[in-house]
C-alpha cells in the first residue's frame, strides 16, 4: 500500500501492516516494531507517537519527523431517534463522504465509502446522482472504521469491540477503486488491526465482474450483489452497469466467487419500487433466474429493501402490503429472503440516501438529469418485452 503523504510525512493509516513493516525498515527498523505500531493504531486509536510506551524513544523521534496518524475531519454528526450516527467526513478538494453506524441487539455496523460520489448512477440512489468526484485512497476508507471504532468506544465508555461488523455499502461503487479497497480491507480483518471475520465485511458491487473475480482469489469476504431486477431489460434501465455486464455473466461470477467465499451464498439486494420491479410476475422471474441459472441456479439469499425516496429520483417505494406478498412468493419458493429495517431515514442516513458533498467533475449528475426528461415507466413484465 502507499501512503499519501501529509506535508513531507507519510500517514500511517494508509498501511495495511505488511506496508508499514515496510515502512519501518526504511526507519532501520525490525519488523516486529512495525507490529507494535499497527496495534497502538488500531486497537487503541492512539495518534500521538508519545503514548506509545512500548516504542523505544528512538523510533518514536524517527516516527514525529517522518509519519503522522491523520484521520479525516468531521464536518457533521447526526443521530437518528433508532441511534443511528450518521458523519460526514471531509475528503478535501471540496469533497465530503458520509458513513453510518446502525447499532442492533447482537451486533454494530459501520457502513463505509469507497468514493467521493458514484459513477454507476443507479437510478434509486442518491450518491449517483451526485455524480463522481474521485477515488478515496485506503488510507480514507479506514480512517472511517479507525474514527467511528475509538469514538463510540469513548461515547459508550467501554474498552470493549463496539463494530462487529463492517459493510462497503456507503457512497460509490467499491470494486471500481479496487487497489485502494483491498488493502483496507486487510486492516479490517487483521487480527493486529480490527480482527473482523470475513462474514462480518461486506462488499456491496452492483456488478463489476472482472474484479468480483478477483476479489475472490485476493480477499475472499461477504459479497452482496445489487441485483434490483429479474431481466435485463428492467436492470439496464435501474442500473445502467448491467449493459456491460448482463445478468447471465453476473450470476456466472457469483458462483466463481462462491468457490472462494467465507458464506456459502451470496446476498442479492432488491430494492422494492412502486409499479417498475414489485409485480408478482417480476417475483416469479426472479425465482427462475436465482434457482435455474445456467441449470444450477445461484446459492443465494434475497435481501428486499424498502425504496428511501430523495427528491431527484421521481420514484417511490412499494407499498408494504407489496413487499409482504413479494417476500411470499420468494419465501414460499424456498428462497431465503429478509426484508430490510429502514434505518436512520429520518437524518437521510437509510440505504440509498447517502449524499456527501460531491464536485461532479465527470458530469454524471448533468447526464442523469437529462435523462430524467424521459421518466421510468413501469416496464412490462414479459421477459422479452422492451421498455418504451
Amino acid at each position: 500500500m502507499t501512503a499519501s503523504p501529509v506535508g513531507s510525512r507519510a500517514n500511517l493509516l494508509e498501511f495495511d501492516l505488511e506496508g508499514l513493516a515496510a515502512f519501518c525498515e526504511t526507519l532501520g527498523e525490525k519488523r516486529f516494531r512495525a507490529t507494535q505500531l499497527f496495534r497502538w493504531i488500531h486497537h487503541r486509536g492512539a495518534r500521538d507517537f508519545d503514548q506509545m510506551s512500548d516504542l523505544a524513544k528512538s523510533l518514536r523521534e524517527k516516527l514525529k519527523t517522518t509519519a503522522c496518524i491523520e484521520g479525516l475531519p468531521v464536518l457533521s454528526q447526526h443521530e437518528s431517534a433508532d441511534g443511528t450516527i450518521k458523519w460526514l467526513f471531509d475528503v478535501r478538494d471540496g469533497n465530503a463522504v458520509e458513513a453510518v453506524f446502525i447499532p442492533e441487539d447482537d451486533r454494530g455496523t459501520l457502513c463505509v465509502s469507497s468514493q467521493a460520489g458514484c459513477a454507476v448512477g443507479c437510478r434509486f440512489c442518491s450518491t449517483g446522482h451526485q455524480g463522481f468526484s474521485r477515488n478515496l485512497t485506503a488510507g480514507e476508507i479506514v480512517a472511517q472504521l479507525w474514527f467511528a471504532e475509538h469514538f463510540l468506544r469513548r461515547h459508550l465508555d467501554t474498552g470493549e469491540r463496539v463494530i462487529s461488523n463492517v459493510v462497503m455499502m456507503g457512497m460509490g461503487e467499491p470494486l471500481q477503486n479496487y487497489s485502494a479497497l483491498v488493502p483496507a480491507l486487510r486492516v479490517m480483518l487483521d487480527d493486529h488491526g480490527y480482527g473482523l471475520s470475513r462474514r462480518r465485511v461486506t462488499v456491496s458491487t452492483s456488478g463489476v465482474v472482472p474484479m468480483m473475480d478477483r476479489l475472490g482469489q485476493d480477499c475472499p469476504v461477504a459479497l452482496a450483489v445489487s441485483l434490483h431486477a429479474p431481466n435485463d431489460d428492467l436492470r439496464d434501465n435501474l442500473v445502467p452497469l448491467n449493459r456491460k455486464y448482463p445478468l447471465a455473466e453476473l450470476l456466472d461470477a457469483c458462483n466463481r466467487y462462491l468457490e472462494h467465499a467465507p458464506r456459502d451464498f451470496i446476498t442479492f439486494e432488491y430494492c422494492m419500487l412502486d409499479g417498475v420491479n414489485d409485480q408478482p410476475e417480476h417475483a416469479r422471474q426472479l425465482i427462475e433466474l436465482v434457482r435455474h441459472h445456467a441449470g444450477r441456479g445461484v446459492s443465494c439469499k434475497l435481501n428486499l429493501i424498502p425504496f428511501n425516496p430523495f427528491p431527484q429520483s421521481g420514484l417511490t417505494r412499494s407499498p408494504n402490503t407489496r413487499v409482504v406478498a413479494f417476500a411470499k412468493l420468494l419465501s414460499d419458493a424456498g428462497i431465503v429472503t429478509t426484508v430490510r429495517k429502514t434505518r436512520g431515514d429520518d437524518i437521510d442516513a437509510a440505504c440509498g440516501q447517502l449524499a456527501g458533498d460531491v464536485k461532479d467533475r465527470t458530469r454524471v449528475g448533468e447526464r442523469i438529469a437529462q435523462q430524467r426528461t424521459v421518466m421510468l415507466k413501469p416496464v412490462p413484465v414479459g421477459a422479452g418485452a422492451k421498455e418504451t
